[in-house]
């Protein structure tokens, strides 16, 4: 009763969203649509159906789009020798922001507000969509800040990419309706600064992304404790390389945790 009384809540949020932002593709068809698969990383132009992403360290990634888009996730200043056209940042703590950003990005898009309320981003880049779902965060005293984090949608290519910023708290069913399908995850799997190991471990379960990409650990054994957490439900991969190429042609086996080398 409870699962059927969320998915009609999640549904019922989706048909109160303005008519603009129910053109995404992520929260039109949540539940529904093929999945993707994990493609062999060749360094060639991508196909139409493919996005690129490779992780930077720490909280960055950059998603690279068939046109040649690039987005740094979490940008501090640092992406690999990278000039993104786009960059995401939160507000957690100063590795995840810059207020100095390389005057040559193009969109610099925050994840709080910095004149109060919610941020509100939606726009469209070459052949990416981005948009944000705002997230509470804790002070270093303890005290909730409401919407200081945001967790950022990137749309390309029939993927629905989420990266879940500094996530201090599971999300209800309100932050879920608004995120809708997603085909790969960027988690953060500290379990101090964020939050336990095991609550990350239910938003996860929760999204029902087909890809995790794990970030924001402190050495091995983290990593290997969120890994040991999710590995009865999930396929857990070791990537040789910091690049993969992720496309939507076919169905995977099951979700799939992919540790990205990079750290």
């Amino acid at each position: 009763m409870i699962a059927r009384a969320f998915v009609v809540l999640a549904w019922l949020l989706i048909a109160a969203m303005p008519a603009h932002a129910q053109v995404s593709r992520c929260l039109a068809v949540a539940d529904a649509g093929p999945r993707l698969q994990l493609v062999a990383f060749e360094p060639a132009a991508l196909e139409p159906d493919q996005v690129r992403v490779r992780y930077v360290g720490h909280s960055t990634f950059l998603i690279e789009s068939h046109e040649g888009i690039v987005i740094a996730t979490d940008f501090a200043g640092n992406a690999g020798g990278v000039v993104p056209d786009v960059v995401t940042m939160n507000r957690a703590h100063t590795t995840h922001y810059t207020d100095s950003p390389d005057p040559r990005i193009k969109h610099v898009l925050r994840g709080w507000n910095p004149e109060g309320g919610a941020a509100q981003h939606q726009l469209r880049v070459g052949d990416v969509t981005i948009r944000n779902v705002p997230t509470d965060i804790r002070s270093w005293s303890g005290i909730a800040v409401p919407d200081g984090n945001s967790i950022f949608i990137f749309e390309a290519a029939g993927l629905c990419i989420g990266h879940l910023g500094h996530l201090h708290h599971e999300l209800g069913p309100e932050h879920v309706g608004w995120i809708g399908r997603l085909d790969v995850l960027m988690v953060p799997v500290d379990g101090s600064f964020t939050m336990a190991q095991a609550s990350m471990i239910n938003v996860i379960k929760l999204l029902r992304a087909r890809i995790i990409l794990p970030m924001h650990y402190f050495g091995p054994t983290t990593l290997r404790r969120f890994l040991d957490g999710l590995s009865e439900e999930f396929e857990i991969e070791l990537s040789p390389t910091a690049e993969v190429v992720l496309s939507e042609a076919t169905l995977p086996p099951a979700p799939k945790v992919l540790v990205l080398p990079g750290y």
